[in-house]
């Protein structure tokens, strides 16, 4: 199991996909204040759907007081100026990926005292970033992916 953790996330939109994702894989969602929304939104309960019941999501009140708690974790941080592809680290169960603002990211003075676990996904030059659901969602799939996809299901069946 994985833990996907949002830093301060603006938009609701990205925050209900990002808790579809984390149902699908499994993950633990930490949403670390203050948050750009209300979780009662319904623009944030859409995109979601119903999938919320099916999603452990873990709230702090925090940058500083989930990193002091988290401080023996394994912490990845995500960013464009990440010092690593996220395609070259070895994904553990329990590991979390900590995801930034979709308008600033992490904090620079974050990055620069985790700087041997940052990572970014490659783009093309003069490309920003990818939007924070999609960056969530490649992620965690790779780190998936990495462990063999355990207890998930593989294959479809067509009906007939």
């Amino acid at each position: 199991m994985f833990h996907i953790v949002l830093f301060q996330p603006e938009i609701p939109q990205n925050t209900g996909n990002i808790v579809r994702t984390a149902a699908a894989t499994g993950s633990i969602l930490h949403l670390v204040k203050p948050l750009g929304f209300q979780l009662d939104e319904a623009h944030l309960k859409r995109a979601g759907l119903d999938y919320w019941d099916k999603t452990e999501i873990v709230i702090h009140e925090s940058q500083e007081e989930f990193l002091q708690e988290h401080k023996s974790d394994r912490l990845f941080f995500l960013s464009s100026k990440g010092a690593h592809s996220y395609t070259e680290v070895s994904f553990q169960d329990g590991d979390y990926l900590i995801f930034g603002r979709e308008t600033k990211g992490i904090d620079e003075d974050i990055l620069k005292a985790h700087q041997e676990n940052t990572l970014r996904l490659p783009m093309k030059p003069g490309i920003r970033c990818l939007n924070l659901s999609n960056a969530v969602a490649i992620v965690v799939y790779e780190a998936l992916r990495q462990n063999n996809f355990p207890e998930f299901q593989l294959e479809g069946k067509l009906k007939g």
